[in-house]
């Protein structure tokens, strides 16, 4: 279990009403793997336990064969989805993208759902990025919110991580919640450059949640990444359950 009492925080933060984000008898299915410096089977005891303590049933999977299974993918309300690097077949491929297609949430950290099968294209349109560097590898650097209406950030505060600072290329349709500015000291051409860390977008009927936040289990310690990653997955859940939203918005800064 990971301690709870680590994202305790007193604050004066407004509260977000989350009645309409219920993860209460919600379906998910979560597929662990991949490249194992991410962590992904340390992950499972930090979102499992809270994922049922908000009432989800969780379906384990360290398999990608589960995308194959059609009754089982037709099931779920919400994938998600920690697997770094590894390659999709074809009917896996095909299982994933219908299901989110239809209807079935998406969502992940990182290089779990951010640099994962980079031979396949059609899953990275569905993403939304993909991660291409981390300049100067573990670093501090600074997150900004840059959208404070949000249900996934409203009420938060910009903050400070230090960590993998990731530099993705990004689909102008997503609509981004929080983005990094990069220092250049790494990467001297690069100064200034504004990248998004934090945003959502659908995929057919799906909702996609990504956060660039994560790379290891303890990058979750941090109040605000934590916070960002649970509120992102009860919205992505809700795909068949609520009106679907325009969030095509391609300007950020």
């Amino acid at each position: 279990m990971f301690p709870s009492e680590t994202f305790a925080r007193t604050n004066t933060m407004q509260q977000i009403n989350q009645s309409d984000f219920s993860l209460k008898n919600k379906k998910i299915l979560y597929v662990w793997g991949g490249w194992e410096n991410h962590e992904p089977k340390q992950s499972i005891d930090v979102f499992v336990p809270w994922l049922q303590s908000e009432g989800a049933e969780v379906t384990l999977s360290d398999t990608l064969e589960s995308y194959q299974n059609t009754s089982l993918m037709n099931s779920q309300d919400l994938i998600i989805q920690t697997w770094t690097m590894g390659k999709l077949t074809a009917e896996q491929e095909k299982g994933l993208l219908n299901a989110i297609k239809h209807g079935c949430g998406f969502a992940g950290w990182h290089g779990g759902i951010g640099d994962s099968f980079r031979e396949s294209t059609e899953y990275q349109f569905m993403v939304g990025g993909q991660w291409v560097a981390h300049p100067g590898g573990i670093i501090d650097y600074r997150v900004h919110i840059t959208n404070h209406t949000d249900e996934v950030t409203k009420g938060l505060r910009d903050f400070d991580m230090h960590s993998e600072q990731y530099y993705l290329h990004v689909d102008p349709n997503i609509k981004v919640l929080a983005t990094t500015t990069f220092s250049g000291k790494d990467a001297p051409w690069i100064k200034g450059c504004v990248v998004p860390v934090v945003w959502k977008k659908y995929y057919g009927k799906g909702r996609v949640f990504y956060s660039s936040l994560g790379h290891v289990m303890k990058d979750f310690e941090v109040y605000e990444a934590f916070e960002i990653q649970k509120r992102g997955i009860r919205w992505a859940a809700q795909s068949k359950y609520l009106p679907q939203e325009n969030l095509i918005n391609p300007v950020y800064k």
